[in-house]
């Protein structure tokens, strides 16, 4: 099912800082929000529920040691269904 990708601020400043760092980084998260906006359950992102500070919000892979943390959504006017991104960096940056 295809979503909307919703960038959050903080998502947006993650990314810029996580692929400063590595710049092939940016390739692996860029293939990534590409594959989520076709299905964000696809097999090859690992994508899992998250529990504890960061319960009902899921995390996907993009990479050997990088995680998206992002929201499904659901605009009420619309019946539209989104995906807020919220977080991105290695697993102990955004856990």
């Amino acid at each position: 099912m295809k979503r909307q990708l919703v960038e959050t601020p903080r998502f947006a400043r993650a990314v810029r800082k996580f692929t400063l760092r590595n710049v092939q980084r940016q390739q692996c998260v860029a293939e990534a929000l590409l594959r989520m906006g076709v299905d964000v359950f696809d097999p090859r992102l690992k994508t899992h529920p998250l529990s504890g500070r960061l319960d009902g919000c899921y995390a996907c892979s993009c990479g050997y040691d990088c995680r998206i943390v992002f929201a499904l959504t659901k605009n009420q006017k619309t019946k539209n269904e989104g995906v807020l991104l919220l977080d991105v960096g290695t697993h102990n940056e955004v856990y």
